[in-house]
């Protein structure tokens, strides 16, 4: 009878570390994934910022701008550097 229990016992905690390995996967998994989109977010932000930067200081040489977007360009230009004129 003591050792139906103690199989029974060792079984329930083969199980219990089972179950936390599980959990502690699944909160890594979590976690990374969260970092993960946390970090692309940054980097598009940041990309997001140097194109606007690039943008404003190349306008500042009154020269026309070469946007282009889904095999589309405009040009853009200061309206300060057309009033001058």
């Amino acid at each position: 009878m003591e050792k139906k229990i103690n199989i029974v016992v060792t079984v329930l905690l083969i199980l219990l570390v089972l179950a936390g390995g599980y959990i502690a996967y699944d909160k890594y998994a979590t976690w990374k994934q969260q970092s993960d989109l946390s970090t692309f977010q940054t980097g598009a932000q940041y990309g997001y910022e140097q194109a606007i930067t690039q943008l404003f200081q190349q306008s500042q040489s009154c020269q026309q701008i070469p946007i282009i977007y889904n095999n589309q360009t405009i040009n853009i230009i200061a309206v300060e550097c057309l009033q001058a004129q």
